[in-house]
């Protein structure tokens, strides 16, 4: 890469340009809106993680307001996210909290050096399955890590690993506490049916008192409702179930202090396979994020400036006790619904949440943990692409595979082995595909505008001829496939040629040399005859042996094959000649 080439440039200072009061007022007001979605998401993200809610809030408000500061996209909101909930809880576990800080530190740095790099586009060769396999699989881990919390299951800790999780929920089973469960099922049903309670058409009208009511909750967030609704119950009638201060103390009412984690190489080498699985979820998470952004907008982001903002947060979030942040879809599209207009949305989102630390952290004393897992529980649903797995009967048979297995190995082993299986079968599926379609098939001598002579083979390259494929163009050596005097291979279908096609065509070569016999080629695409020539094939070939045309090819290849030409003239005005005759006299010259 040229470094004189090296642009960084947020999207922020092109959507200032003639800024005005009335899109500040749209971006303040989306902002809010956002910010106060994302107060019991953050909390919820941090506790799921296995770490403090202050956390997940610190996380919102300094990786929320850098991504919208120095990012590529318009209107993307960054912070904790869903996805990140099984890894945090999973490296904590490994390498504890301090090992997560400098696997974020350090996956920040390679998020930076991806963009910088221009690798943006990388993450669009990621095949779908794959990408749904794996939201699937986390989706369901992360459900599976809220059933203690919805249920009230007296669970000292909760291992990371998925069948000891089973095992450890199955043999606490019997302390249910009803209390909690009532409570974390009313939440859920508020979370479900709170967006559809003001889909209808027949809103009552503004003036009568309970239309009045429901225009003033209409722009209420269903999680904000919950968390309200679920506090007031926990606090009036007095119920006895886990909250944020008695398992955490409450959340502190002040700034983040600034600490710096225990960097050194002897624990950065450990930390390899968690640096790559932050640095490739969180690149993965936010583009495809932007990407969603841009079909409701209309825009295009930037994906290797974006990738660079995403670098920059999570390089400084773990310096205050931070976790791994990306862009997030749901809070996104709320932005986006809520009539953002430049990223001073998400400047104020983080605002936001930083003033409802400074004066109201003490009230979140009293949030019940069952109304977070209720709405992590609604966010695991939301998450999933579950009708992929409904109209599985219609898919192929390749993306129902690549699909399962990528969830399944999310679920049992980790997302990272899972991606790595899914891409490597995805692979195997393309090179099996391609190769189908390569094929090299006889040309009749009726196609040829020359009539090829008795000792001489003529055969069509059609798709690619690859590694994959090779094994297509080697069965031509066999003497018994072929034992013809000059072998003419047509190319002008041959859309690709890889080293090691160039290498059987080599082999093919000496292999016809060796019975005497010529290898004529002709017709070849810009690719493949840069190829043959910048590696000298063409040159050990013979000049004289590649044509441009078929015609030519096969007036050499019947002087190679000992044809006299001008009896093979003779022969093809005979044949014209007859071709041109009417049917019944053709027939009684046949007789």
């Amino acid at each position: 890469m040229n470094f004189a080439d090296f642009r960084f440039r947020p999207r922020l200072l092109d959507t200032l340009q003639g800024y005005d009061r009335n899109r500040l007022f749209q971006d303040v007001n989306a902002g809010v809106t956002v910010g106060i979605v994302a107060l019991p998401l953050a909390m919820a993200f941090a506790i799921a993680s296995g770490v403090r809610p202050e956390a997940g809030i610190f996380t919102a408000i300094i990786a929320g307001f850098l991504i919208s500061a120095l990012g590529g996209s318009r209107v993307q909101i960054g912070g904790p996210a869903g996805a990140f909930i099984v890894v945090i809880y999973g490296i904590i576990e490994d390498y504890g909290l301090g090992g997560l800080l400098v696997s974020t530190i350090l996956a920040g740095t390679l998020l930076f050096a991806m963009g910088v790099f221009r690798l943006g586009f990388l993450i669009r060769y990621i095949p779908v399955p794959v990408v749904i396999g794996f939201t699937n699989g986390i989706a369901l881990l992360i459900a599976l890590s809220q059933i203690s919390d919805f249920f009230g299951l007296k669970i000292a800790h909760m291992p990371s690993d998925f069948f000891a999780q089973l095992q450890v929920l199955a043999g606490h089973a019997h302390t249910v506490h009803l209390p909690t469960l009532l409570l974390a099922a009313s939440s859920l049903v508020i979370m479900a049916l709170w967006p559809k309670a003001f889909r209808s058409s027949d809103e009552p009208p503004a003036r009568t008192p309970l239309g009045s009511a429901l225009r003033t909750l209409k722009p209420v967030p269903g999680p904000i409702v919950v968390l309200v609704a679920s506090t007031l119950a926990v606090t009036v009638l007095n119920l006895q179930v886990d909250t944020i201060g008695s398992r955490f103390g409450g959340i502190p009412q002040g700034l983040p202090g600034f600490a710096l984690p225990a960097l050194s190489w002897e624990s950065a080498k450990h930390l390899l396979a968690p640096t790559l699985t932050i640095a490739m979820l969180g690149a993965i998470e936010s583009l495809l994020c932007a990407r969603v952004a841009d079909n409701l907008t209309g825009e295009r982001h930037d994906p290797d400036q974006e990738l660079m903002a995403q670098g920059v947060a999570n390089f400084v979030v773990p310096f205050f006790g931070g976790l791994p942040a990306t862009g997030t879809i749901a809070r996104t599209v709320t932005n986006i619904r809520t009539g953002a207009t430049s990223p001073v949305s998400g400047m104020v989102h983080a605002a936001t949440l930083l003033l409802i630390v400074l004066v109201a952290a003490p009230l979140a004393a009293n949030i019940p943990l069952a109304a977070l897992a209720a709405i992590l529980m609604h966010v695991a649903f939301n998450m999933g692409e579950w009708h992929e797995f409904v109209r599985m009967n219609h898919l192929s048979l390749n993306y129902r595979i690549l699909m399962v297995a990528t969830c399944v190995l999310t679920v049992v082993v980790g997302i990272t082995v899972a991606v790595e299986v899914g891409l490597v079968l995805a692979c195997i599926f393309f090179i099996y595909r391609i190769s189908a379609l390569t094929r090299i098939d006889p040309v009749p001598d009726s196609e040829m505008p020359v009539p090829p002579a008795p000792g001489v083979a003529v055969y069509a390259v059609f798709g690619s001829l690859f590694f994959g494929a090779v094994g297509k163009l080697e069965r031509l050596a066999d003497p018994r496939v072929l034992s013809h005097r000059v072998l003419i291979l047509e190319l002008h279908r041959l859309i690709n040629l890889d080293t090691t096609g160039l290498d059987a065509l080599e082999n093919l070569h000496r292999t016809l040399e060796k019975r005497g016999c010529k290898l004529i080629l002709c017709g070849a695409n810009a690719q493949p005859l840069s190829l043959m020539r910048r590696t000298g094939f063409i040159d050990r070939l013979g000049e004289d042996n590649y044509l441009p045309l078929p015609g030519p090819a096969v007036t050499r290849a019947n002087r190679l094959a000992g044809i006299d030409e001008e009896a093979m003239e003779e022969t093809r005005a005979a044949a014209l000649k007859f071709a041109a005759m009417p049917p019944g006299k053709a027939a009684e010259r046949l007789e």
